[in-house]
């Protein structure tokens, strides 16, 4: 009877007791510039408890205390202690310096919380100045190629630079640039990718354990922040490389309260080669012009309204042209093919109460491709032409709302809505016919049509001593073609702290995907197409489970493994000898068919994040699998990208002061390939009207192996010292340095045989194709 009085006085003077506390909120940035820092954290000196900045460098914490005492840490950055009477809620930004030793500056942009204390597993930062020390194909820093050196990641093949993570394909990864999907993330046919190092603040990647607040996908999220613009000063840097230029402006406009940040990138290939063409076209008497570049443009607004109040506005528009146009005497013929990506983003923050911050953002994303082919002439007088004109594409229109919740530093609550407008041109050809003064045109393909994807999320963070959990829950609606779809994935994600120091994970997640991209196996070319799930296509999806250890070493390394279990139902193929590219003899969904895909494996990784001395080694033991009713007769097959072995060794190490040397080593099995294995001939009625057909037949699907994958970059980069504003350095790289022919497409051929008795043969012969080998780099960049 006694204890239940009490519990009940405690109960009645619990809102008394909520209402002594008082919370102190704000943000934490960087001193020199403004630039606000993700994933700071903030802890009370007496109490230990403390909480991390969310992606716009708020923070909130309440404590019961009436003198606290906050430190704010970053990696990289001096930590800054602040005293402050908490008689009533107080705002307060933290404002951050870097750190004057090379041994704690040498990797910014890191989390200070360390992997142990985390709930989250399956996710992976790098810092962007470690990726701009990886040595890069022709000295172009490449965030995807990055990526591709962490263990659960795969590339498609040589010089590509596709995302396939455990076990899943390119469309299955949400790629968000400042919180707007990015539908082409190549350039060059997947040699480049379209991020622009230089304006980047932030990279992150979460292969599994999803939370509540992503969805749409089901393989992995790729979060990539634009950094904001310098609120204090004006800087800019650039490059000139082999392959490509760019440059970087960010200043104030208004002091400490407006700032921009302009970036641009463009190759030359194509002006490095006019010198050449003009020379031929004078030696063939003709007209040839090359149009063979890409280029980037990244913008951002940053406005401070007031403490309470931020305006951001964030622009991309990235294109690759290939272009060509050939005019000799009245003869005219070329073509080209034209892909890129727009989007735009609005976002606006409200800090509503010390404890609630809200983000409302506006989006649009756009990525179209054209094909185009023509032919010109005026024979005897008479003009004649033709043209054909392929376009398809897809274009979005959004608007969600986020909401950050932090009652105490026990739980971080998360909630939020959103839906999307999707506009899918599905591959549409026009025909231009000319004669003399009469034009026509005809038209075929898909009509555009559209969906409306709706999403809404809750989720907390929830800790309890030595345990800590992330509890989630997020729900989709999906209009399609007279169908809707609805779908409630749960997402759990666990940790206990066996030590300071050490900590066993485990999560599980649903996921589910309402657009699909129609691809082949093969190259990944811009042709490929989004569609939609549609009342016959089911939207794919997927669960994943995952366990793991983490363990912090001393001396900055930091140590994880973790096995994971993937089933996806409901992917999405080509039927065998399908294709979409100029055939519109039928519905695309007659052309496609689904099943199911399985991916399991291990993972290992050891990094280290500060000293003169960085880098990573990651190790992937997976299997990738796929099944199919109308694909090889229903048996399961290794997916193309199934990989049995990934291995990766990143180091960066400071020579000196102005030296600072890097290097990488990845080894891969070879990918997964179809070959036929063996061959028969038609027996024709009449022989002597055709040649007799020699059939060829393929064994298994991807039952044989292309040759395993390894090579080795190098690179070198020295700064020089600054003089009247002005730094200028030298990036020098080697790719493949020992010129390992790694395979990039394989064919069949006959090699001539003579026998020992002087008889001839051809035997039949698979040759691997190698198409990059070494390639020296160097590069001039400034910073001013």
């Amino acid at each position: 009877m006694k204890q239940s009085i009490t519990t009940f006085l405690l109960w009645l003077c619990l809102p008394l007791i909520l209402f002594s506390q008082n919370t102190i909120s704000g943000y934490v940035e960087d001193a020199a510039s403004g630039e606000k820092l993700i994933g700071a954290t903030v802890v009370d000196k007496t109490s230990g408890l403390g909480t991390v900045t969310n992606t716009y460098g708020f923070f909130s914490i309440t404590l019961d205390q009436k003198e606290v005492t906050l430190l704010a840490s970053y990696l990289g950055y001096e930590t800054v202690e602040a005293s402050i009477n908490l008689t009533k809620d107080q705002s307060f930004t933290f404002k951050l310096g870097q750190g004057s030793v090379l041994e704690e500056v040498e990797i910014i942009a890191e989390r200070f919380e360390n992997i142990a204390e985390e709930t989250q597993m399956s996710r992976v930062e790098v810092p962007v100045q470690q990726i701009k020390r990886i040595p890069a194909l022709l000295g172009e820093v490449d965030v995807l190629k990055a990526l591709q050196l962490l263990p659960g990641v795969q590339s498609g093949g040589e010089g590509q630079n596709g995302l396939y993570v455990r076990g899943g394909s390119p469309d299955q990864n949400l790629v968000l640039l400042d919180g707007v999907p990015v539908y082409n993330v190549s350039h060059v046919l997947g040699i480049f990718s379209v991020f622009n190092a230089d304006a980047i603040k932030n990279v992150s990647l979460t292969k599994g354990g999803f939370p509540a607040r992503y969805g749409g996908r089901l393989s992995s999220v790729l979060e990539i922040n634009m950094k904001d613009g310098n609120m204090q000063e004006f800087h800019g840097e650039g490059s000139i490389g082999v392959i490509s230029s760019k440059l970087t402006l960010e200043g104030p406009i208004i002091k400490d309260r407006t700032s921009f940040l302009v970036s641009g990138r463009r190759t030359y290939a194509d002006l490095a080669a006019r010198p050449f063409i003009s020379l031929a076209n004078r030696q063939n008497d003709q007209d040839f012009k090359l149009g063979l570049y890409f280029y980037d443009l990244n913008a951002k607004l940053n406005h401070k309204i007031n403490d309470k109040h931020r305006l951001f506005a964030s622009f991309y528009n990235g294109s690759d042209v290939f272009s060509n146009e050939v005019t000799e005497d009245e003869f005219k013929v070329g073509g080209g093919i034209n892909w890129g990506n727009s989007i735009a983003s609005l976002r606006w923050n409200y800090q509503i109460r010390p404890k609630l911050f809200a983000n409302t953002t506006l989006t649009y994303s756009n990525y179209d491709i054209t094909f185009d082919v023509f032919q010109e002439d005026n024979f005897a007088g008479i003009r004649q032409s033709f043209r054909a004109i392929y376009q398809s594409g897809i274009r979005d229109f959004g608007a969600k709302v986020d909401f950050d919740f932090i009652p105490n530093p026990n739980h971080y609550i998360r909630f939020g809505a959103g839906t999307v407008r999707h506009k899918y041109d599905p591959g549409a050809i026009a025909f231009e016919v000319g004669l003399e003064d009469i034009d026509s045109t005809f038209n075929f393909g898909n009509d555009p049509f559209y969906s409306l994807e709706h999403d809404i999320y809750i989720e907390d963070d929830i800790q309890f001593g030595a345990f800590k959990a992330n509890v989630g829950l997020h729900g989709s609606i999906f209009d399609t073609d007279d169908k809707v779809y609805f779908s409630v994935q749960p997402r759990l994600g666990l940790r206990y702290l066996l030590s300071n120091k050490s900590s066993i994970k485990a999560s599980f997640s649903t996921m589910t995907q309402n657009i699909n991209l129609l691809t082949s196996e093969a190259l990944s070319l811009p042709t490929d197409l989004w569609v939609p799930s549609t009342a016959r296509i089911a939207p794919q999806r997927a669960w994943q489970v995952a366990m793991g250890y983490a363990y912090n070493l001393d001396n900055g390394f930091e140590f994880s493994t973790e096995v994971y279990y993937k089933q996806m139902d409901d992917v999405i193929s080509f039927k065998p000898g399908a294709s979409f590219l100029f055939d519109f003899s039928s519905d695309w969904q007659d052309k496609v068919t689904q099943g199911q895909g399985e991916a399991y494996g291990w993972e290992v990784f050891l990094q280290k994040k500060t000293g003169k001395t960085t880098g990573w080694i990651g190790y992937t033991l997976a299997w990738n699998n796929r099944t199919f009713e109308l694909i090889n007769g229903g048996r399961t097959f290794p997916f193309r990208y199934d990989r049995r072995h990934d291995l990766s060794i990143v180091l960066s190490h400071q020579l000196s002061e102005r030296w600072n040397l890097s290097a990488a080593w990845i080894y891969g099995t070879g990918n997964a390939i179809s070959l036929p294995i063996f061959e028969y001939q038609l027996s024709l009625e009449d022989p002597d009207l055709f040649s007799t057909p020699i059939v060829e037949s393929l064994g298994d699907k991807n039952s044989f192996r292309m040759s395993d994958y390894h090579r080795l970059d190098i690179g070198a980069e020295r700064q020089g010292k600054e003089r009247n504003g002005f730094q200028f350095n030298w990036n020098f790289g080697v790719y493949n340095a020992y010129w390992h022919r790694n395979p990039y497409y394989i064919f069949a051929d006959s090699d001539l045989v003579i026998g020992d008795d002087g008889s001839i043969s051809f035997e039949r012969v698979f040759k691997e194709v190698s198409i990059l080998p070494i390639i020296p780099s160097i590069a001039l960049g400034v910073k001013f």
